[in-house]
């Protein structure tokens, strides 16, 4: 039982959650590190009152607390076995603006990226910038003191952190801020934990002796970023203990302590003017490291807002990753490093004139071989390939990757390229090839040995190289933590970077903050062994689980799902773009992120005693609000595929404990809906009329609130009899085969019938021949068997006549994407799915090629006026390109179309029938779509490409929407 009766009655305590089932402790055993530690318990405090109960119980039961917002720590700080303390969920406010002080003042959960949304409108903005932004928080950027991409001009956070508000270990309430000298020795007078916290701190540091100390072991004072340990180096600049006119602010401390000393409940920072409007980066290209490096000094003697490096092993992650296969099209040759060079000015001159003293120094190095400049949004493409560099060496197949160990030694500039030559001595050494990734202007390099943390040879691999660069680093005086702080990997080496006497004041502050070391305990002071606690056991013998999807390439489904490294892509909020992930951004509860649910089956399928190491209701609920987008694939940077795991688990499962009656409806929706079709107009009465539709949505679980959708008067299949004797003959510009797939068969046959009558018009030969269904029902309920025999029979079908000069075709996303993305991995014959997976594409992405070979053109549609707007597929955004619908719709000369810039729609097939996933497929479509759909007018047409897509926003909105095809079709010349 151990505590469990306790966290009960802690749990009636609290004003927010606290969890402590195996689930939720499984999600949050890891955060972006090596590391793995169950916690005791997951809590989700609202209010300070929360966090003092919290601290209260935590003193009690001799547990701790391990505060975390977004959780993308990459040396372990956010795990523990205490009680995890989320503080992402409820703490997100921003409290107040003071524009005459430049001042923010916000709670810690509130997304960097999204305080500088909030700021622009007033000129304003938070400078320090992790690759992190879109979900990393304020209150994770003070603990670590983050520094990011512009700290060479804007510094590091804790050069911003003015106020702090925080409760101490004894519960008592604490501000820190700015104080005089003579605050300082009053505060020294007072009988509480805060002035017992700055009679110590003046105790050890008044000494000219151990100031001096200080100064001469802790890292280079111009070296600006640097976290090694507790920042008494930053303390000792003070009036309190120097001549200097600098105010004492405990602030400086406490950033960059990792949550070790206070519970930090509200931040105010000092903020920047925006950077000047227009921007230029040359993106300089190298042939070794050692001349990219060698460039930095030359570089940063002109006045550069950032200058990042990317080594060749990123680059070449990017190139299979289709985000960033559009980002990187920069980049020339193939260059073994990049130095990405940005400046600013006012205006365009006098950006041209920085461009050209820049270009004339790297051509006066003779180092570079390229540098192309970059303008506009295409300094942001290259910022975006340079964020996703750390996710993406996810990408990495096998269980070797590039381990964060050393990856951030900062040093001086001077150093930075005599320090590298040593460095790649020492791992050359190693037999090693390391990652070099940097921010290279503030002479930070995150170099990564490439490393088998599976097996016990590489585990001490891990510590002898980590230790070895300590020691490297100490020769050249460097900071062994820049920006990403000690946690649990460098804090062992605390004591080495800056000498035993001064660790000592460390551990002496930390007592005295935290006498009961209930603040986040391993980290800093008192380290938990770097090479222990590991995500994997070393030498483990390697479970193995068959499955019926075909998972080789990422050899197997467990390394499908130890793809995630943690980076939490998934955490990023609708206004930030993109899709992933939908359920996360409707409930913020990390249990429904993509990173949760390859944790959770990396955990299970690990240390899962079962025979089916699938059988685990944990695993149920933590799939259960997966709406199978597969954003993940594409947006997550380790190209984690989530819907294909979710798949292949409810096939898995289902197995053990059997297929529900509502499963097997939504499952075989076409053979009912052929059924229904012979008598449309019954089943549609059925389908409409209040009673009979109430009855059926009872009797299935279906949500009251949805329409259930009509079926069509006549199938395509009986339109296309027709359509064939009808059809125009002649000459064809070329064939192609049309996918009738069962949804536009039978419930949007007008859109199937459009799309023969555009293709005819336009002097194709179009042919539907007799396929099966697609299976994306069978796969989206996990039905793995029927959807492997229907892949089977489509390849069967089509593997003789689809080619690349006859295209296969479809019309609903969903379906016929199968054949690039499932039926890869389910059908037998993998030669031939490969091939007809090549010549297989949307309607719209076919006709997108024909307008660029001239087959098509405008002259063929309207010349009217119509204003579009239009929503796409997730399956389209994941694996296709919505430019194309966009292209599409822009065929006729006077149709404007725009994109509305939604995620998922939130309808998701079945999902967003269920009655109890009913109140989350509406939150989704809330956050973008519906609003956007709103505020059009009503003679501005909604197209929408997916059938689940368009009847979410029938049933969201009231307003209908169109398929692009039909669109098109209406604007033809020529359309009968």
């Amino acid at each position: 039982m151990g505590l469990t009766p306790h966290l009960h009655v802690l749990k009636d305590k609290l004003s927010g959650e606290l969890y402590y089932d195996d689930l939720i402790k499984s999600v949050y055993a890891t955060d972006a590190s090596v590391y793995r530690i169950l916690p005791l318990a997951v809590a989700y405090p609202k209010n300070k009152e929360d966090i003092k109960q919290l601290i209260a119980f935590a003193k009690t039961h001799k547990t701790s607390l391990i505060p975390r917002t977004a959780g993308t720590s990459l040396a372990g700080q956010c795990v523990g076995k205490g009680i995890v303390v989320d503080v992402s969920k409820y703490f997100t406010k921003i409290l107040e603006l003071n524009e005459k002080e430049q001042t923010v003042t916000v709670q810690p959960g509130v997304v960097r990226d999204a305080l500088n949304n909030y700021l622009k409108p007033y000129g304003l903005f938070f400078g320090p910038n992790t690759s992190t932004s879109n979900r990393c928080m304020i209150g994770g950027m003070v603990g670590n003191n983050s520094s990011g991409t512009t700290s060479i001009q804007y510094g590091v956070t804790r050069d911003k952190v003015m106020e702090l508000h925080t409760v101490l270990s004894d519960g008592s309430d604490a501000i820190f801020g700015e104080i005089t000298s003579n605050e300082f020795i009053n505060k020294t007078k007072e009988n509480t934990l805060e002035g017992h916290i700055y009679q110590i701190i003046h105790k050890e540091l008044a000494s000219e002796a151990v100031q001096k100390r200080i100064e001469q072991t802790f890292p280079k004072p111009e070296i600006h970023r640097r976290n090694t340990g507790y920042a008494i180096d930053e303390l000792i600049k003070s009036d309190v203990f120097t001549d200097s006119s600098e105010q004492f602010n405990m602030c400086k401390l406490l950033a960059g302590s990792e949550g070790t000393l206070a519970f930090t409940t509200q931040i105010t920072l000092k903020l920047d003017k925006l950077p000047p409007p227009v921007g230029a980066m040359v993106a300089v290209h190298f042939e070794t490291i050692e001349h990219c490096l060698k460039a930095v000094e030359p570089v940063m003697k002109h006045n550069l807002y950032t200058c990042e490096m990317m080594d060749k092993t990123i680059l070449d992650c990017t190139k299979h990753n289709k985000t960033q296969q559009e980002n990187r099209r920069f980049i020339e040759g193939d260059p073994k490093a990049i130095l990405m060079c940005e400046v600013r000015a006012d205006n365009k001159n006098d950006v041209d004139l920085l461009v050209k003293a820049l270009l004339e120094e790297i051509k006066a190095t003779g180092l570079s071989y390229a540098f192309p400049v970059l303008e506009g949004e295409d300094i942001q493409k290259a910022n975006n390939l340079r964020s996703a560099g750390l996710g993406l060496l996810g990408n990495i197949i096998g269980d070797k990757k590039g381990v964060a160990c050393i990856e951030d030694t900062a040093v001086a500039l001077p150093d930075l390229s005599n320090f590298i030559t040593d460095f790649a001595k020492l791992m050359a050494g190693y037999n090693q090839d390391a990652i070099y990734y940097a921010h290279a202007g503030a002479g930070e390099i995150h170099l990564r040995p490439i490393l088998d943390l599976k097996t016990q040879t590489d585990v001490a691999l891990f510590r002898k190289i980590t230790t070895d660069v300590a020691f490297l680093v100490k020769q050249y005086n460097g900071s062994m933590s820049g920006e990403h702080g000690d946690g649990i990997v460098r804090s062992e080496f605390i004591t080495m970077m800056i000498g035993e006497e001064n660790y000592k004041i460390l551990t002496q502050i930390k007592q005295t903050f935290d006498p009961d070391v209930i603040f986040n305990p391993g980290k800093i002071v008192n380290a938990f062994p770097m090479d222990e606690s590991l995500r994997y056991v070393a030498n483990r013998e390697e479970p193995e689980i068959e499955t019926l999807m075909d998972f080789s390439k990422s050899l197997g489904i467990l390394r499908e799902a130890e793809k995630c490294n943690g980076s939490g892509d998934c955490r990023k909020l609708p206004e930030f773009g993109g899709t992933m992930c939908p359920s996360y951004r409707a409930t913020r509860n990390e249990k429904d992120t993509t990173r949760a649910r390859a944790n959770a089956l990396r955990e299970f399928l690990t240390n899962s005693d079962k025979a089916n190491r699938f059988d685990h209701e944990e695993l149920k609920t933590v799939f259960d609000l997966c709406l199978s987008c597969k954003a993940c694939a594409s947006e997550c940077p380790s190209s984690v595929n989530v819907a294909a795991l979710k798949a292949e688990f409810q096939y898995q499962y289902q197995k053990a404990n059997g297929v529900s009656l509502r499963t097997k409806l939504f499952a075989y929706n076409n053979k009912l809906n052929s059924l229904g079709s012979k008598l449309p107009g019954l089943t549609n009465f059925m389908f409409s009329n209040n009673i009979t539709a109430s009855i059926l949505k009872r009797s299935f679980g279906i949500a009251k609130e949805r329409t259930l959708p009509l079926l069509s008067k006549r199938s395509v299949n009986a339109y296309y009899n027709m359509f064939q004797i009808k059809r125009r003959s002649g000459n064809y510009i070329k064939k192609v085969y049309l996918f009738n797939d069962e949804f536009t068969n039978h419930l949007d046959a007008q859109i199937g019938i459009d799309a023969l009558e555009l293709l005819n018009k336009l002097n194709y030969s179009v042919e539907v021949i007799d396929n099966v269904e697609s299976g994306r029902a069978f796969i989206s309920k996990g039905l793995l068997k029927q959807a492997k025999d229907l892949a089977n029979k489509n390849i069967q079908v089509f593997k003789d006549k689809v080619t690349e000069d006859k295209p296969l075709l479809g019309i609903e996303p969903s379906a016929i994407l199968t054949f690039k993305d499932e039926y890869l991995k389910l059908a037998d014959d993998k030669v031939a799915a490969e091939s007809i997976a090549k010549s297989t594409f949307l309607i719209e992405e076919f006709i997108q090629q024909e307008i660029a070979l001239g087959h098509i053109t405008p002259e063929q549609f309207t010349l009217e006026e119509k204003t579009i707007k239009f929503h796409g597929h997730c399956h389209q955004k994941a694996m296709a390109n919505q430019l194309s619908s966009f292209a599409v719709l822009n065929l006729p000369k006077n149709y404007k179309v725009t994109i509305i810039p939604s995620g998922c729609c939130g309808m998701a097939g079945s999902f967003g029938y269920e009655k109890e996933h009913y109140e989350v497929s509406m939150q989704v479509g809330e956050q973008t779509l519906f609003p956007a759909v709103r505020k059009a007018s009503h003679d501005v047409i909604v197209s929408a490409n997916g059938t689940s897509c368009r009847h979410q926003i029938k049933d969201g909105t009231q307003r209908d929407a169109k398929h692009p095809i039909t669109i098109l079709r209406e604007a033809l010349i020529d359309r009968d």
